[in-house]
């Protein structure tokens, strides 16, 4: 091979040809190294639909990028010269490429970013980090909020980055005279559902893609899930069509409806954009300028754009940067100290819990469920059962086809598992299976009362919700906000306890009801 000047290389996350690794690339000097490994999909048990959706989009982005007239060093899973570690294979290229340095854009993980150093280190390779251009800010940024704050709340980061950006600001305030519209954003659906269907993605797979979907059959033919249906975008081309989509079609209803849920109904008014973000498909500029956009246009509401981008300019800014400052040792926080093994249904959807079925079911299915079904369902329902949050991330990151580490870790282990102990949230999400009983229509196909704690037809999620707050009481008196929640157990006499433990316990020993 010939020797090349800077070898860029770039991850299955950071297919954007615009990425600052790029910057001052010579197509005479410099080539892109990419890389297909097993390693990358079985250091968690990856469902099938999430290895589809990165392979595919790597394959596309080479091709793209060797279009172009780049050099790209490519190596495919079902190629000979395939290693089983990102740092076996790279450090073999650097033995025969010889490069005068390796330059990357920041990388989504912090075990990746520490692997590539490693591997320059040993091979005496020079290594340049250039930060992703990608965000509205940098882990630097998000440092600097940080420093000197006892608490770290999205709202306030959130409002930062409204004024900073002139975002849905108006003379230096808020357009509508408020910062977030939460309270216009919790409705539930009438009895007769949704008003209009969603299909969700519908790209129909190209050759390149369905040589992907034959691989990962046949390779990880053992893992979860199922690529009968798979139809997610894998270019900038088809997500820039789904983007148009959800403007012209979805978002007036999003805000309204974004946190309820409905049998069979796996992808309501959402936008579904979360993987082409993720995979730098589409830069979130133009997402939060399109919303912005359409409610200057009259075509959707100030509560759905503001929910929306608040979801973009807000949210993911903010676990982006909780995850650079507290990382590493952030994914073995436990402040719960809980212990549980994860159930195995999560691996499987085989419940008579509908709404657990039903959210696990089509996660499986499609690589996919929206916030509230992670947070209010899968995620609640670990929380309350005591799982070692560390289990709970590993399979968010294995089963979602839009999970990368630094948004999938803070919001599974602090957001939802409550792991960090008030860094992220300023208290444990739990409820009791009314919550889910007013936000669906998932109890009516569930022999369990969510209005039962105790008894044969008692809800699981309300049993284990008595119990969570018992067996917490000394830790959760110390935080304000749980103070209505602990004046309800106060009520509970002796007795009632003792049942409430009881029938928890029983649970634990079958988890999938």
């Amino acid at each position: 091979m010939t020797r090349v000047r800077n070898l860029i290389v770039v991850f299955g996350d950071q297919l954007d040809p615009g990425a600052a690794a790029f910057d001052g690339f010579d197509v005479d000097r410099d080539a892109v190294w990419m890389a297909e490994v097993a390693h990358e999909s079985t250091h968690v048990w990856s469902s099938k639909q999430r290895i589809a959706v990165f392979l595919a989009a790597m394959r596309h982005f080479g091709e793209a990028l060797r279009e172009r007239g780049i050099r790209v060093e490519y190596t495919r899973l079902d190629d000979r010269k395939q290693s089983e570690h990102l740092s076996q294979r790279l450090t073999t290229d650097l033995k025969s490429l010889r490069p005068d340095q390796v330059i990357v854009t920041r990388p989504g993980e912090w075990r990746v970013l520490r692997g590539l150093e490693q591997v320059c280190e040993k091979a005496t390779v020079a290594l340049e980090l250039r930060e992703d251009r990608h965000f509205f800010t940098t882990p630097e940024d998000f440092a600097a909020h940080a420093d000197g704050r006892k608490s770290l709340r999205m709202e306030y980061f959130y409002r930062q980055l409204r004024k900073r950006f002139d975002v849905l600001m108006e003379a230096g305030k808020p357009i509508g005279g408020n910062w977030n519209y939460d309270k216009d954003n919790r409705e539930t659906f009438a009895k007769s559902g949704p008003e209009e269907p969603n299909d969700g993605p519908r790209h129909r797979p190209d050759e390149l893609t369905r040589e992907v979907i034959e691989l990962v059959n046949a390779r990880f033919a053992d893992h979860p899930g199922s690529l009968e249906r798979f139809s997610w975008p894998v270019t900038r081309a088809e997500a820039r069509r789904d983007l148009k989509q959800f403007i012209e079609r979805r978002l007036s209803r999003f805000g309204r409806y974004q946190d309820a849920m409905w049998q069979d109904e796996p992808w309501l008014y959402h936008s579904l954009l979360s993987s082409s973000l993720n995979l730098k498909l589409l830069d979130p500029r133009e997402v939060v300028e399109a919303a912005e956009q359409a409610y200057y246009d009259g075509t959707a509401p100030l509560n759905a754009v503001e929910g929306f981008i608040r979801q973009i300019l807000g949210w993911r800014e903010y676990v982006r940067g909780i995850y650079w400052t507290h990382m590493p040792e952030y994914a073995d926080r436990n402040a719960m100290d809980a212990r549980e093994d994860l159930p195995t249904f999560y691996w499987t959807g085989e419940t008579d819990l509908a709404c657990l079925r039903q959210t696990i079911g089509q996660t499986l299915e499609h690589g996919y469920a929206h916030h509230i079904q992670r947070l209010m369902v899968t995620g609640l329902y670990a929380l309350l059962l005591g799982v070692h949050p560390k289990r709970v991330h590993e399979w968010y990151l294995a089963v979602y086809v839009d999970a990368v580490e630094w948004v999938e870790l803070p919001n599974t282990l602090g957001m939802s598992q409550y792991g960090d102990g008030g860094l992220m949230a300023s208290k444990p999400y739990v409820a009791t299976g009314k919550y889910i009983q007013r936000m669906s229509n998932y109890c009516a196909a569930c022999p369990k009362n969510p209005a039962r704690r105790t008894g044969d037809d008692a809800c699981p999620f309300t049993t284990l919700y008595w119990d969570y707050l018992i067996r917490h009481e000394t830790k959760l008196r110390k935080n304000q906000r749980m103070s209505l929640q602990l004046r309800n157990i106060e009520r509970l006499d002796p007795g009632e306890r003792s049942a409430i433990a009881k029938v928890a316990n029983s649970i634990r020993k079958n988890p999938a009801g």
